[in-house]
């Protein structure tokens, strides 16, 4: 299985298991829902989510993800990244986490990720 993962707010997983369907904010601005490789999350939470509470990071088998996924390195920073152009099926989520900084705000991996990295 190929593990990517998303972060969102508690709210907004709320929604989208009412809805039966997670569409981001940023599909609609952006065309596409951003997602990280595990070893990369807690490098972009730090930087895009530092100090926010509230958030839920979800893990996603990417095969099982009907929209399409490509990685790229939209940015230049020599890094790609996996996007999901179209809504994400909540069948394709293999579990979930809460995603809550430490006292610095700062995130860490959840325990059970760690030697998934």
């Amino acid at each position: 299985m190929m593990m990517i993962v998303h972060v969102l707010s508690r709210k907004e997983w709320e929604a989208a298991v009412i809805n039966g369907v997670y569409r981001a904010a940023s599909l609609e601005k952006e065309g596409f829902i951003h997602c990280s490789p595990v070893d990369k999350i807690v490098a972009v939470a730090n930087y895009n989510y530092h100090g926010t509470k509230g958030l839920v990071l979800l893990c996603l088998d990417a095969s099982k993800i009907k929209s399409v996924v490509i990685w790229e390195d939209l940015y230049n920073e020599g890094r790609e990244y996996p996007h999901i152009y179209g809504e994400l099926n909540l069948d394709a989520v293999s579990h979930t986490y809460d995603f809550e900084p430490n006292e610095e705000g700062r995130f860490s991996l959840p325990p059970d990720l760690e030697n998934m990295q």
